[in-house]
């Protein structure tokens, strides 16, 4: 009897995209942190100085499915929730692999500086669950959004 898990199809590997986007949707950190694995590899394409800066604190790696809720939550706290849009151009799908294309449009809490920023988000998929989240971003507009008076 074999034990391996079964390879994700294109089909599986969308639905679970299309699931993370419905509840990132609807905004309840501890459900979304459900569809990551722990651990699970989180990066982001910012400068490592970038990562201790307290004007953007959910901008760091995370590795577990409680770093992923609290991403969601500083994501909320930080950012005015009418102001809030995303926009998803295209998902690509590739058995276990998805890049999500689009752009956010946020307005920091903070300063109130509103801001759009072009994103890529790959994901990797194993047995249902996130196993890579990796953003690759505007980071000069986001924080600019955040540092400005």
């Amino acid at each position: 009897m074999s034990t391996t898990a079964p390879t994700p199809t294109p089909t599986s590997t969308r639905a679970a995209v299309d699931e993370l986007l419905r509840r990132i949707g609807e905004g309840d950190p501890e459900r979304i942190a459900e569809l990551y694995a722990d651990p699970c590899d989180w990066k982001l394409n910012w400068e490592e100085d970038a990562y201790d800066s307290p004007a953007v604190p959910w901008i760091r790696p995370r590795s577990t499915r409680a770093d992923a809720a609290d991403h969601y939550r500083q994501l909320a706290a930080h950012h005015v929730p009418e102001k809030v849009g995303t926009e998803i151009e295209r998902v690509l799908v590739d058995g276990p692999h998805a890049v999500i294309l689009g752009e956010i449009r946020q307005t920091a809490r903070p300063t109130g500086h509103s801001y759009r920023a072009r994103f890529a988000l790959h994901l990797t998929f194993e047995n249902g669950l996130i196993t890579r989240h990796h953003v690759y971003e505007d980071s000069l507009a986001v924080i600019r959004a955040f540092t400005t008076e």
